[in-house]
């Protein structure tokens, strides 16, 4: 479609190849294409990925400095540059919609596109400026790109960028290498802390609802021995990018951030990715965990979550909604919000759920095993029989006059000895001390699922009280049997995929690699997922390749990385094989010779 000037929507996951899609046509059809991006650190990252495998690339944005903006309109103008990233505002001036119809570029696509739908996840008003492409330049091909995007939203995108009868592509929404675990938020600083350990010097984000979540969380993570920084929106933008170039470089290990974060963010080698409660849809899910494995090997999405987060978010909505006009739009969030509460309940396996959100049909790799979720690796504990254990917190609720909110009544019943109980004689209520074998965190777990499947009601304002209606009667009456999922600690296991991927690596050989690939990032001031991705050095270690041909056959290796970095990596390689100098392992001569082809 894009070398044939036919309008397209794209829809893949993160790391699924969308980019080849616009990065192809212009460089085999010898033209520049224009590529709509959001964001400016987007940009920088993409350009500098693909100048460092010789794709002649440029970006126009306000954090060029007059030299750096003359020398890229200099390149565009030539009619050697490939691809030009601008974001849409500025794509839409009247000064650049000129230079594009003087240059007489034709072909437009536009990155992260569900932002142009009020029914997308992330609506952003500046991107229904774009409508105007088609209006000044009615021959042009758009070509639509996003990583999530239902059938309703992809309707919109077609739409709202008045394409033309354009090709749909549907690629696999299903990421395999994606380990995904749901675990009940018992204690979130030590549940966190443990996930965090599991990749020591590795790359983490956190995602929390909340700018103090974030900041606290992350004073936490320090606190504890980890490189971690926080990250969101309220930040001085010089210390937003800075430690968002931290991250990229790997001078820190752990970001804790809110939403605000991540899509600028095309660091390849993110090993997990952690959400500290439930995100308010299954859409905003797919895109964040998706920036985890984006290299093809195994990484860990764990979603710490507590029925409590859906009545947090349904508040903040509600409030967004009546400060501004947002009625309209209220509805679709709440159903957005519905669908990722349906999804955190126990039962299917992650993979088939998520595919299927978005109108697929998934194909497990084993006979109905995924072996890549909690559910099918057996780490769940399903929903289990506990009318007995719902009679007794609604019957707390009752015996405290229903004037109460949840901490309190939880204090009650596991006994707690504190002033507040005793200045209100509640040690002498009959349902003191009935579930004493009960952590506070896992009696409040219980009692936000009752308030969840709608057994329980808690009245707005700034302190809640917990009251019945008449679904509780009923389980009080032994009319209605409750299921609740048990609040435990589960235990993690290590999936096929993960034990494969190390199968035959030299994790010493790795580790120096690694320390190469920081060093000529740092001398070379670029990210170092751009000198070679985790993948590319985990087949360097195991490989071992003594020679340019073999260096060849190495993930990721062409002949622009070959001249450019094999001398070093082929050294350090020999150096690792025979640290005492004593064999000949010289890497043998460079550039390679005519006609060798990656």
């Amino acid at each position: 479609a894009g070398l044939e000037g036919r309008d397209s929507l794209v829809v893949m996951p993160t790391g699924g190849g969308k980019s080849l899609c616009y990065q192809v046509p212009p460089l085999l059809a010898g033209r520049t294409d224009i590529v709509v991006s959001p964001l400016i650190s987007l940009m920088k990252d993409q350009v500098d990925g693909l100048r460092a495998n010789g794709y002649p690339a440029a970006a126009l944005h306000s954090a060029l400095d007059p030299q750096e903006r003359a020398e890229a309109e200099r390149f565009i103008a030539s009619g050697d540059c490939r691809l030009v990233f601008v974001s849409p505002e500025r794509l839409v001036t009247s000064w650049f919609l000129e230079t594009v119809e003087h240059l007489g570029i034709r072909t437009f696509a536009v990155d992260e596109a569900h932002c142009i739908s009020h029914w997308g996840h992330d609506f952003r008003p500046e991107y229904r400026q774009l409508a105007i492409l088609k209006e000044r330049i009615p021959e042009a091909s758009i070509h639509a790109y996003t990583a999530t995007a239902t059938q309703r939203v992809r309707e919109d995108i077609c739409k709202q960028l008045a394409l033309a009868d354009p090709a749909v592509l549907i690629g696999n929404f299903d990421r395999p290498n994606l380990i995904y675990r749901l675990i009940p938020r018992l204690d979130l600083r030590g549940q966190v802390r443990e996930i965090v350990a599991r990749h020591a010097n590795q790359a983490v984000i956190v995602y929390c609802i909340s700018r103090k979540d974030t900041e606290s969380l992350a004073q936490h993570l320090r606190e504890n021995g980890s490189r971690a920084a926080y990250y969101h929106a309220g930040l001085e933008a010089e210390t937003r990018h800075r430690t968002q170039d931290e991250f990229a470089n790997e001078q820190i290990d752990v970001i804790v951030a809110t939403v605000a974060f991540g899509m600028g963010i095309d660091r390849s080698n993110v090993r997990c990715v952690i959400h500290a409660a439930m995100p308010k849809s299954v859409e905003h899910y797919q895109q964040e965990t998706g920036r985890a494995g984006r290299d093809g090997l195994e990484a860990e999405c764990v979603l710490l979550h507590s029925p409590a987060d859906s009545l947090r978010w349904r508040t903040l909505l509600e409030r967004s909604a009546a400060e501004g006009d947002g009625n309209s739009a209220l509805e679709g969030a709440l159903a957005l919000l519905d669908e990722m509460r349906r999804y955190c309940a126990p039962g299917a396996c992650r993979h088939r759920s998520l595919t299927e959100h978005f109108g697929q049909h998934y194909e497990p790799p084993n006979d109905n095993d995924c072996g890549a979720c909690d559910v099918c690796l057996g780490e769940t504990e399903g929903l289990v029989e506990a009318t007995r254990e719902a009679q007794m917190i609604l019957s707390c609720v009752a015996r405290v006059g229903q004037s109460y909110g949840l901490g309190h009544v939880a204090d009650v019943l596991r006994g707690a000895d504190t002033e507040r109980i005793r200045s209100l004689g509640h040690e002498t209520l009959s349902t003191y001390g009935l579930m004493s074998d009960r952590t506070q965190k896992e009696l409040m777990n219980l009692t936000f699922q009752l308030l969840d499947q709608r057994l329980l009601e808690r009245s707005s304002g700034e302190y809640p009280v917990l009251r019945l209606n008449d679904a509780s009667l009923e389980v009080l009456r032994d009319e209605r049997t409750v299921h609740l999922v048990p609040a435990k600690t589960r235990r993690v296991r290590t999936t096929a995929r993960e034990a494969a991927s190390w199968e035959g690596v030299d994790m010493e050989l790795f580790e120096s690699l690694r320390q190469l690939r920081t060093e000529l990032a740092s001398e070379r001031g670029v990210p170092p997922y751009l000198i070679f991705s985790d993948a590319s050095l985990r087949d360097m270690a195991h490989r071992k390749p003594a020679t340019p041909e073999q260096f060849l056959d190495v993930h990721g290796v062409g002949e622009k990385k070959l001249a450019d970095l094999g001398e070093a990596f082929l050294a350090c390689i020999a150096e690792a094989d025979d640290p005492a100098g004593n064999g000949s392992s010289e890497p043998g001569p460079f550039p390679l010779s005519e006609g060798k082809r990656a």
